[in-house]
């Protein structure tokens, strides 16, 4: 009998034990869950992984662009500069801390210059072998250092305006008709240009588009994006059963479609093209067709470049120099009433500004240009219904109190 009691109260103390353990399991389980990680609130704390469940394999994540602004919502305010100038250290110190302190917002670096030079260390095989590059400035600590002052940062690339490439592959480059290269009738008759109808050419360019990208360039501008001006009659491209808007155009379909979506192209053209019907320069440069694949233009609308005389959305301009806000508006008013009535036309209006003074101009038909001739222009630009600008000055001296404080 002792043993049969002896042996219930050892059933009776198992359960009562089993029961009070399976209270606190049940407590374990429903408890408050654990708070985040402190030092990232928007993550679960890590906790090791049952050996009876498979490790998740993790979802790649994308590598984070540099831009600091996303690039849909930046309204471009900028100021143009050469490699030379990007390798000064005083001097990018200026700029940065101009734009920091003003409306400022964006710098256009030369990628590759109108002499055909690429303005950094490339290892492109085909600007090795050419040596066409010349290390001017550190790309990418030069980026690094400007996103960090959250400034968009465009990269200018000459495309077929190339001495330099083009003397070094002579098949590739626009020849004379009497033989050997064409050469431009200027001062400086020795600026030689590559075949804009030579597929090998865009392939070159964009290459060097590329490696800009990689380095941390936020957006491509191509610039002398066009056939060259001159004596026409003199020019052997290779061929004669072609357009060259058509050719432009086709080079620019097929750079949209190289370079990564997320990353915006844009070109410059002539201001005159705004105000010139179809092509009438002969040089590929047609408004209407132009912006097919591009998500800007740059009309470089310099009063100090439009002739003596010019007639502009209907006004003659006896000096254009000396009227710097109506020439500047009346060329974006006609290129914007053209491209109204281009259906789902895709590229954006972004001009390029006169940041110099024409001093070449005969005496009286130039001024100095100033912060009031650089506003006269800004609000040109607000006044025809754009956002958007850039000044143009080839030795990179701006007028710092054109520029509104913020």
């Amino acid at each position: 009998m002792r043993n049969k009691q002896c042996f219930l109260i050892l059933v009776s103390c198992f359960l009562i034990i089993s029961t009070l353990s399976g209270c606190n399991l049940g407590l374990k389980q429903n408890g408050p869950t654990p708070l985040p990680n402190a030092n990232n609130p928007s993550k679960e704390p890590q906790t090791t992984t049952p050996t009876s469940a498979p490790t998740p394999i993790p979802t790649p994540v994308p590598t984070v662009s540099p831009t600091p602004v996303a690039k849909e919502d930046i309204k471009v305010k900028g100021l143009y500069l050469t490699g030379w100038s990007a390798g000064k250290k005083e001097r990018m110190d200026y700029y940065i801390d101009l734009i920091n302190r003003t409306e400022l917002n964006t710098l256009v670096i030369d990628i590759k210059n109108d002499d055909g030079i690429i303005s950094y260390e490339s290892k492109i095989p085909a600007v090795i072998e050419a040596e066409t590059h010349y290390k001017k400035f550190d790309a990418k600590q030069v980026l690094e250092t400007l996103h960090e002052n959250d400034i968009y940062v465009i990269g200018r690339l000459v495309c077929f305006r190339d001495p330099a490439y083009s003397k070094k592959n002579i098949d590739r480059a626009v020849k004379h008709v009497n033989g050997g290269l064409w050469k431009e009738e200027t001062n400086n008759n020795n600026m030689t240009w590559l075949n804009p109808c030579d597929e090998r050419n865009w392939e070159y360019i964009v290459d060097i588009a590329k490696e800009a990208i990689e380095l941390g360039f936020d957006e491509i501008q191509f610039d002398y994006v066009r056939f060259p001006d001159g004596t026409r009659s003199k020019m052997d491209f290779g061929k004669t059963d072609f357009v060259k808007h058509e050719v432009i155009n086709n080079f620019l379909s097929y750079a949209r479609k190289e370079i990564p979506e997320n990353i915006p192209l844009s070109a410059d053209i002539f201001g005159i093209v705004c105000v010139s019907p179809e092509d009438r320069e002969d040089i590929g440069q047609y408004l209407e067709l132009i912006g097919k694949d591009l998500d800007y233009i740059s009309p470089m609308t310099y009063p100090s470049l439009y002739a003596r005389g010019q007639i502009v959305n209907g006004i003659k301009f006896p000096d254009p120099d000396l009227e710097p806000h109506s020439v500047v508006y009346n060329t974006l008013l006609v290129a914007k009433d053209r491209l109204s009535q281009v259906e789902d036309y895709k590229a954006g209006v972004r001009p390029y500004l006169q940041g110099y003074t024409g001093s070449w101009l005969p005496e009286g038909s130039y001024q100095t240009y100033g912060a009031e001739q650089y506003r006269q222009q800004i609000q040109a630009v607000y006044d025809a219904g754009y956002e958007q600008w850039i000044f143009w000055n080839s030795n990179n001296i701006y007028e710092p109190d054109a520029f509104l404080p913020e």
